[in-house]
């Protein structure tokens, strides 16, 4: 197994059971508009900090709100703040990256009552064995549900976990779609997925606690250094019932549960309508982005990093 993954160590069990400290601030502006948010996602149940609810918002939220990179990409900016979040996500129909979506999740679940810590993780899904460890780039969540340790993130792309894990190593997990677990690594752990029979290293990460700046150094990196994927290639992601939809350019794969159906996307209005159909994103009317459709479907598919 590659060292980047290897189980190390053990935490004992009390620390799966200690509840997050709440010295840590909270995220949840004056500004966060909850009820336009549980509409956005579809969600109309308790708004209770129960564990049904963490798991009910967390299926719903990558099923309503897609990945995409299309700021990036065009070369738009890409802001957190509460009021950009929610013109951008809720109001105006688009999707975004790990950053967004779940700084808007870590919004709602302290609206709803929940104790919640932000995380970063370095993302190990399509590295090759023996390169570099990358930068903590990735954001998840860690939610106190009644005491117990849950990890939450509705932003890992095309991998996005449609069910938060409980912070316990070596156990698979079910979700409704792929098995998950985690395993113990130095001071962290290892989120992995069984695809195809095989566990899958997607990233790593620790129990610090980050606050809003640490993600702005690594959002603004994102959008704006020139070897940035995000800034190269088009990326959509939504994780429904029937299945995942991912976008590469324009390589549109649809996997089910028992097959998985791939199709080009011949011109930028096939390309467009994907986006508004498959990704469920509401487009602006821009020439921008016009022009960048009509590029991506002229040019060959990029190779996997």
């Amino acid at each position: 197994m590659d060292n980047r993954c290897e189980s190390r160590g053990s935490y004992p069990k009390p620390f799966f059971l200690v509840p997050i400290r709440r010295s840590y601030p909270k995220f949840v502006p004056t500004g966060f508009e909850l009820d336009a948010y549980l509409a956005r996602i579809g969600y109309s149940g308790p708004r209770t900090a129960t564990l049904d609810t963490l798991q009910a918002l967390h299926v719903l939220h990558p099923a309503a709100i897609a990945f995409e990179n299309l700021n990036p990409l065009l070369g738009w900016p890409v802001s957190l703040d509460v009021n950009s979040l929610q013109e951008k996500m809720v109001a105006g129909g688009r999707g975004g990256w790990c950053f967004e979506h779940n700084t808007l999740l870590r919004y709602a679940l302290e609206a709803l009552g929940f104790s919640v810590l932000s995380l970063a993780a370095r993302v190990l899904w399509n590295a090759a064995p023996g390169s570099p460890i990358g930068p903590r780039s990735h954001m998840l969540l860690l939610v106190d549900v009644g005491g117990l340790l849950y990890i939450a993130d509705v932003g890992f792309g095309g991998n996005v976990l449609t069910a938060p894990l409980r912070l316990e190593p070596h156990v698979p997990q079910a979700t409704p779609h792929e098995p998950h677990r985690l395993l113990p690594f130095e001071t962290g752990f290892v989120l992995e997925a069984s695809l195809s029979g095989e566990w899958k290293p997607f990233y790593r990460f620790t129990m610090e606690a980050q606050l809003p700046a640490d993600y702005e150094v690594s959002n603004w990196f994102l959008c704006h250094h020139p070897t940035s994927f995000f800034r190269q290639v088009l990326i959509g992601a939504r994780a429904t019932a029937k299945g995942r939809y991912a976008l590469r350019n324009n390589t549109l794969t649809i996997h089910r549960t028992n097959e998985t159906e791939k199709r080009t996307l011949a011109d930028a209005a096939a390309l467009r309508s994907s986006l508004e159909n498959d990704f469920a994103l509401r487009l602006p009317e821009s020439s921008e982005l016009a022009a960048m459709l009509e590029r991506t479907t002229q040019t060959s598919p990029e190779p996997r990093p």
